[in-house]
């Protein structure tokens, strides 16, 4: 038996029936929820990334019951409905390819490629925000502050560029990207100058160093954005590649009889090197 999105929708309003629905599904609201929705799309991102496509069915059904609890309760609330937001979405979609979908007069926009597409599609988010009489006219009103700080920045870049505020290539990135570095390497030679009771300028030299840190992590992602690299799935990787070579330290280490634990760095290092040859060769 098949289901459909009605049976769904009436799955999620029994789950929420106060006489008869899930005490768990009844004690949510907006704000407990969001977490769920945020992790739900991350399952999703990890299944891609795996290429578990009977996974990422199954992630992609987990990430619209949360598009359905959410609208479940702001039906109950009497703010919208599930309805209202497909139409709303379904409205935006053909407002934002004006190259795809004719207007009223059966016209269609020119675009050239992707690159001139995006352009349009940041001009009419830009006339909608202007339509709704916000008070922020800034070219990077808009870009939510929930987001992780990476993407945001990552956002923040992107906005920018759109005025021109931006690099041509990744290699003055580099260059800049280095100048951060050394920055930092300054505020750590700084700090080891510092006496050890001097609490004032120690907490005056981190704030200066979490500053220099941060503008380190922002230039990576703007390198990333120029290099055409997909910064989330860059770092997923590295992420990946070394749980998998510590983990294959871990497992050497048991071959030898012994644990990572206590030994040196130059002995670890020399587990770690192992692993790392053998994840070159396409052993792990």
């Amino acid at each position: 038996m098949s289901h459909s999105i009605e049976d769904l929708l009436r799955i999620m309003a029994t789950l929420r029936d106060p006489v008869r629905g899930c005490p768990w599904d009844l004690k949510q609201d907006f704000a407990t929820i969001a977490a769920y929705t945020i992790e739900e799309a991350y399952e999703v991102a990890d299944a891609i990334d795996r290429k578990d496509y009977a996974d990422l069915r199954d992630e992609l059904g987990d990430l619209l019951l949360q598009v359905v609890f959410h609208a479940r309760m702001a039906e109950e609330e009497g703010r919208f409905a599930f309805a209202d937001v497909v139409d709303a979405i379904c409205a935006k979609m053909v407002r934002r390819h004006p190259h795809v979908f004719p207007d009223a007069d059966g016209t269609l926009l020119s675009v050239e490629d992707a690159d001139a597409q995006t352009a349009v599609w940041e001009e009419l988010k830009r006339r909608e925000r202007a339509g709704k009489d916000e008070a922020d006219a800034s070219v990077l009103a808009g870009i939510p502050r929930g987001l992780p700080e990476w993407q945001r920045a990552h956002k923040l870049q992107k906005r920018a560029a759109t005025i021109g505020f931006d690099w041509s290539d990744p290699a003055p990135v580099l260059d800049k990207l280095e100048e951060e570095i050394g920055e930092v390497r300054d505020e750590l030679a700084a700090a080891a100058r510092i006496g050890v009771d001097d609490t004032t300028a120690r907490a005056a030299n981190h704030t200066r160093l979490a500053d220099e840190i941060g503008d380190v992590l922002f230039v990576a992602v703007n390198l990333a954005r120029l290099a055409k690299v997909d910064c989330s799935q860059a770092l997923r990787g590295a992420n990946a590649k070394f749980e998998r070579r510590f983990r294959r330290m871990e497992t050497l280490a048991q071959a030898e009889g012994t644990r990572l634990e206590g030994k040196s760095l130059a002995e670890q290092d020399a587990y770690w090197n192992r692993a790392k040859a053998e994840d070159k060769a396409g052993l792990l």
